[in-house]
């Protein structure tokens, strides 16, 4: 978590910063034997560590100690009440460095390490140089860096308990999203199964009895009605796996259709009166795009029955290097009908974005229809 303060609080670091330059050379200048020059040398690098806290925490941490130790290296004390050797601002400014940096994401073991080097570093310059000042100076900064560490700490671990609370508050709020859509699932999954499959399952009943309820019926059309009946309990199975998926929860799907199904698919229309030839070559892909490419070939069939009774129907699937192409056309009709550009084509186009693949759909120049999807062999 590092970054300069965003808002009020960037004129508050600007300005302490400002602050910590001008009271360095100044404490350095009056109350040490230092130039003028080295004092605000030393000032510049003492406010760059504390502006550098905040935007690369893991430079400005050494190169605040390094400025303390060469601050208590190069100065001495005018007079022995001159604490040495850690003149106020380096205590304050090293203090504020650290408080500062354990806020932003340093670890509790890593600003408690920092913490005693200060204390190692100003014992060391104690033993080098005891005459410019005394043992008891080192406790300011002992107690001052200490607390700085603490507070540090705590404004970090309170930083951290926010974060989780609005993870939390983010996890919670998609958890009832996707409660409030497993409740539309099921809704639907109601409507459904009280309107459609319903309605199918008339249909069954009364295709099953019309050969007994109607005498004397010709044999082609007592077959008519047994393919109906066939067909309709085909869409009323597929009704009812669609129900079960829009119940299940997630790692419960069942199997879908796939490439190895659509030999059944055009056997089925095939009974039912289309002329239509399947051109397809083993293929392996993934589940999805298995069963994207099956509802393709079942849309694309459905249209040429509906829209060009009659015509003759071609379906292609063959792999193209990492693609999947899946075309379905037919030639013009003699009872020509609307082209068809409603839900059915709009759920597959859907359906195959879901892949990541295209479909094209259009009129050929013969006066025929095509539907070609183009999908990736593996899904993204």
């Amino acid at each position: 978590m590092t970054g300069w303060p965003q808002g009020r609080w960037a004129w508050v670091a600007g300005a302490g910063t400002a602050a910590l330059l001008v009271l360095t050379a100044m404490d350095l200048g009056q109350h040490y034997r230092l130039p003028l020059g080295a004092a605000l040398a030393l000032g510049t690098a003492r406010a760059l560590n504390l502006g550098l806290a905040w935007t690369r925490p893991a430079i400005s941490l050494p190169g605040s100690l390094a400025t303390a130790a060469l601050t208590a290296a190069v100065s001495v004390p005018v007079t022995a009440e001159e604490p040495w050797p850690w003149p106020v601002t380096s205590v304050f400014g090293h203090s504020i460095v650290l408080a500062v940096v354990a806020a932003r994401g340093a670890s509790r073991k890593a600003a408690t390490a920092w913490w005693v080097l200060t204390q190692l570093t100003g014992v060391v310059a104690m033993l080098l140089a005891p005459e410019r000042g005394s043992w008891v100076g080192l406790l300011t900064m002992a107690v001052l860096s200490l607390v700085a560490v603490v507070i540090g700490d705590l404004l970090r671990s309170r930083a951290e308990a926010r974060q989780q609370l609005a993870e939390q508050a983010e996890l919670t709020e998609a958890e009832r999203a996707e409660r409030a859509l497993w409740q539309e699932r099921a809704r639907i999954a109601r409507e459904l199964h009280d309107v459609v499959a319903h309605h199918l399952s008339v249909v069954v009943v009364r295709a099953d009895s019309a050969p007994h309820r109607l005498q004397a019926l010709p044999e082609e059309v007592r077959t008519e009605f047994a393919g109906i009946a066939e067909e309709a309990r085909s869409s009323l199975t597929e009704m009812r796996r669609v129900l079960r998926l829009l119940r299940a929860e997630p790692g419960e799907l069942e199997p879908q259709p796939g490439l190895e199904d659509l030999p059944d698919l055009v056997e089925r229309a095939r009974q039912a009166g289309a002329s239509i030839e399947l051109e397809a070559t083993a293929v392996e892909v993934d589940a999805a795009v298995a069963l994207t490419a099956y509802r393709v070939v079942q849309e694309g069939i459905s249209n040429a029955v509906r829209h060009a009774p009659g015509a003759a129907i071609t379906v292609t699937v063959r792999r193209v290097e990492d693609e999947l192409r899946v075309t379905v056309s037919n030639t013009s009709s003699q009872a020509p009908e609307k082209s068809g550009a409603g839900q059915g084509l709009l759920g597959m186009r859907e359906r195959v974005s879901l892949v990541d693949g295209t479909v094209r759909a259009e009129s050929t120049p013969d006066g025929g229809f095509v539907v070609e999807a183009v999908l990736p062999v593996r899904a993204r």
